[in-house]
């Protein structure tokens, strides 16, 4: 059984390894394949797996011993799934595996805002403290997480793994989601409109979807505090980068802490990169060694459940 992996790169950049796939065949990695690249690349193949690489349904059609599709990821929009449930192929993701990870960075930029490490770190190693007249001082305001509030969007598993991480600091926690949502923990689910304007801080931890595409700009930034913060591990378009630029640089609110964009790798022209208090990273939320390792025994979990007649985790229309 011929196994490609396109785009193993990320997944794998040599901390990890491939054994177990390569247990269930003739496996071939690339670290990066093009698009010119892709049919050649995964023609034979029985089995495929892509991360970011579109397989679309000009590339479906074209292989015609494929059986198998793995995405490297939750998000499952590379492949054409209408065409390969045409064609007879399944198609599986990796559901929660970075959950955990991506709660902890959501914190990360928060605790950025309120403490500055690197920047008093950085003053450190300059010798400024060796030179100063007092034992302490400080370049930014430092301020406390208990008694603020957190207004999560989207109260799936990631929204509900950051709740509790809020209220260990001592926030309220609020949150909105599209349905009706029961918890245990101490957090209230509200309309958008009140989480929007009672938030100190606003973590979006919703999917995409045709409708709240943009959702985050000028008419939604408005209703904000002006010493809110706005953390994005969601997903890029989630947000007009315009609106929020322009907001960040007229200080309407006071920062935004953002590992996703609308377009990735960063476009030059990107407004965000440049605006003011706004600190971006590159997609790394998802990308701890815990998670990676995880995605890396749930894809081979996957392939193996689908030899075996039982497929697991299979995404459809």
């Amino acid at each position: 059984m011929k196994i490609v992996v396109l785009d193993g790169y990320a997944l794998n950049p040599g901390d990890l390894n491939w054994d177990d796939l390569e247990a269930l065949g003739e496996l071939t990695i690339y670290d990066r394949t093009t698009p010119e690249q892709t049919l050649e690349r995964a023609a034979d193949a029985e089995i495929v797996y892509t991360n970011k690489v579109i397989l679309n349904r000009e590339i479906i059609s074209n292989l015609p011993r494929l059986k198998f599709i793995g995405v490297l990821a939750t998000g499952y929009n590379v492949v054409d799934i209408t065409a390969a449930n045409d064609a007879g192929v399944t198609v599986c993701n990796i559901p929660a595996y970075s959950t955990q990870s991506v709660a902890q960075l959501v914190f990360a930029h928060i605790l950025h805002f309120t403490n500055k490490v690197g920047l008093h770190a950085k003053s450190v190693s300059n010798g400024d403290w060796a030179s100063s007249k007092d034992f302490a001082y400080w370049l930014s305001p430092q301020s406390e997480l208990a008694g603020k509030t957190l207004g999560i969007i989207g109260f799936g598993q990631i929204g509900q793994a950051v709740a509790p991480i809020a209220l260990a600091f001592g926030m309220k926690v609020i949150f909105n989601n599209r349905s009706k949502k029961s918890t245990t923990l101490d957090a209230c689910q509200v309309d958008l409109d009140t989480l929007l304007q009672t938030s100190d801080f606003i973590s979006i931890n919703c999917p995409l979807t045709d409708d709240n595409q943009g959702f985050i700009n000028k008419t939604s930034i408005a209703k904000m505090k002006s010493t809110a913060f706005v953390i994005n591990t969601g997903r890029g378009p989630l947000i007009n980068e315009q609106d929020l630029a322009d907001a960040l640089n007229n200080d309407e609110i006071a920062g935004a802490g953002l590992d996703v964009l609308a377009v990735e790798p960063a476009l030059p022209e990107n407004p965000l990169p440049k605006a003011k208090n706004c600190f971006i990273t590159p997609h790394i939320a998802w990308a701890t060694l815990e998670a990676r390792q995880r995605l890396m025994q749930i894809a081979a979990d996957n392939l193996n459940a689908f030899i075996d007649g039982r497929p697991i985790n299979v995404v459809g229309i």
